[in-house]
């Protein structure tokens, strides 16, 4: 099978078009061309009314071994020099070989296993890890702090209609993890050079994810969408032989030291003091499992403090992000609602970025905490609500966290989050309000006082005032240096009514748990940090990703600790 790149055609080009490129471009007859399958599709707008469709395809034709010869590629040197976008180098950079991506086991359980692989965590990465070791026959057993994903939406709602937290199950703790209650990304950058992703993508069109998530640009499912979906993935791992815990925190990890003086994992206990054996577990934390990562501080795991983003979420009306990117073609069905990405470096030093952007979404309460003020984002599939939301951020880096911690130590980024977060519950009124400013008044050194035509989507509810204190002064100063430079990028960005609602803490982990090119902690054998929360990942793919390297990485353990048994 051929892979072909790059085969640009107009917006509403007929269902000809796309059949005719093919053959045009390999330079075949129609009879010669057998099937085609759409890879990849996106856009490229950066001509606003002349917006034009990309398409990768794979091609099934009898002239291939011809074809390949004639770009002076040998089929077998053609399928080991695929290219990032699974297209190998050929004359014109434009046909190869079509990518093998179909995911294959890196190892089976055998059917002496004297203790099971723990998962801890049931985001996107604990999900995959504990779904890969499940097919793999490891039968893991999975520990979640919080709750079932339907009852975890109860709670949620708790907080956004009630102003009640519960600690235990909110945005960030829970079946599905942060990701249930977002936009549904399921794009990434991240080197994936052996096709993990589309194995996430894969599993979750089984779960009840559409089709199409194979081969748009930038897919995403909502928040619906993704509570079937996770039910459906626990039913297969359970169906495999795994075991599923809620309300089970983990709240110490069992550590012994062998004659050389090498840490072992040996188990963990749980907040109701059961301990569960096992030599093998994996560490699927959210960013914001706070309490766990002090307490692997204080069982001694090595942790190192490392950069994340603190800001705003800012709310714009959807058409005029819609009309800024898309212009005359705005409302096309195969453009849906825009987004955008935008980078402004500040005279200051500090870059500022929006992140999360969530098309036609809403802002939402993201606390964990009590007596603290979170915000995120989310869409639904459908992503038709009135305004458009991005965070816009400031990188920050462990020296800024000196202030709040000034014993430093890897924990001193979370400090640096509760101060700021605790700050925007006071502004906010003391009632899960968040605090929030005119884009227009902050910039020209006022409180605002009432809204304008953008109505804010945030629930509890936003009590405006003057933000200027709610970020350290130097986030503040490049954030007003980098709004009117995203206006010149998308018109209309520093518009007087759009909204700033604080704030923004959340955007990745302040830590890493470090660890070796085997999967397994610097400093502790058998202890697997994978995901978010242990700083390899950032966003639901990536998280999925990490979630089935360190399904591989405990599997080839357990296999290897077999064998040194059994010798």
């Amino acid at each position: 099978m051929l892979r072909l790149t790059d085969l640009k055609l107009p917006l509403d080009h007929d269902d000809a078009a796309l059949p005719a490129a093919i053959i045009e471009r390999l330079g075949i007859h129609a009879d010669e061309l057998t099937s085609f399958t759409v890879a990849k599709r996106s856009y490229d707008a950066r001509r606003r009314g002349a917006i034009v469709l990309i398409y990768s395809v794979d091609v099934e034709t009898p002239r291939e071994a011809d074809i390949l010869q004639r770009l002076e590629l040998d089929p077998e040197d053609a399928a080991a020099g695929e290219q990032g976008d699974g297209a190998v180098a050929s004359g014109n950079g434009k046909v190869g070989a079509s990518p093998d991506t179909s995911y294959r086991f890196v190892a089976h359980a055998s059917d002496a296993m004297p203790l099971r692989p723990l998962v801890i965590g049931t985001g996107p990465c604990g999900l995959f890890a504990a779904l890969v070791l499940a097919q793999m026959g490891f039968r893991p057993i999975v520990l979640e702090r919080g709750k079932a994903v339907r009852e975890r939406t109860v709670d949620t709602f708790g907080l956004w209609r009630k102003k009640v937290l519960n600690p235990e199950s909110n945005v960030q703790f829970g079946e599905g993890g942060a990701g249930t209650f977002s936009d549904g990304k399921l794009y990434s950058q991240i080197s994936d050079k052996r096709h993990h992703g589309r194995k996430v993508l894969t599993e979750f069109v089984a779960a009840g994810a559409p089709d199409e998530i194979l081969y748009v640009s930038k897919p995403h499912i909502g928040t619906f969408r993704l509570v079937s979906m996770v039910e459906h993935m626990r039913a297969t791992i359970e169906s495999l032989g795994g075991e599923i815990r809620f309300s089970s925190r983990v709240d110490d990890l069992l550590v012994e030291s062998d004659a050389d003086g090498v840490r072992h994992v040996r188990g963990v206990t749980l907040a109701d003091g059961e301990a569960i054996r096992s030599d093998h577990v994996v560490m699927a934390l959210g960013h914001s499992a706070r309490d766990t990562f002090a307490m692997l501080h204080t069982r001694g795991v090595f942790l190192e403090a490392k950069p994340f983003s603190i800001g705003f979420r800012i709310e714009h009306p959807q058409s005029l992000v819609d009309a800024a990117r898309f212009g005359p073609q705005t409302g096309h069905p195969l453009l849906g609602a825009a987004d955008y990405k935008l980078v402004h470096h500040a005279r200051n030093g500090r870059s500022v970025y929006s992140f999360c952007m969530c098309p036609g979404g809403t802002v939402v309460a993201a606390a964990s905490e009590p007596g603290r003020v979170v915000t995120n984002g989310m869409s639904q599939y459908s992503r038709n609500e009135r305004n458009a939301n991005a965070a816009i951020v400031v990188g920050i880096t462990p020296e800024d966290y000196l202030p709040y911690a000034p014993e430093g130590g890897p924990l001193a980024g979370i400090a640096l989050q509760r101060h700021w977060e605790s700050n925007a519950f006071a502004l906010g009124g003391g009632e899960y309000e968040a605090p929030g400013q005119l884009v227009g008044d902050l910039l020209a050194g006022r409180a605002s006082s009432a809204f304008g035509s953008v109505v804010p989507s945030y629930t509890p509810g936003v009590r405006l005032g003057d933000l200027s204190g709610a970020l350290p002064e130097y986030a503040i100063t490049a954030i007003r240096e980098a709004l009117p430079a995203f206006d010149r990028q998308l018109r209309g960005f520093a518009m007087h009514d759009a909204l700033l609602t604080g704030v923004e803490t959340r955007t990745s982990s302040p830590l890493r748990i470090t660890r070796h090119a085997d999967g397994q902690s610097l400093n502790t054998r058998g202890l697997f940090p994978a995901g978010e929360g242990a700083g390899y990942a950032g966003g639901i793919l990536s998280a999925g990703v990490d979630g089935i390297k360190a399904a591989e990485s405990v599997a080839m353990a357990m296999v290897a600790a077999g064998h040194a048994r059994a010798a």
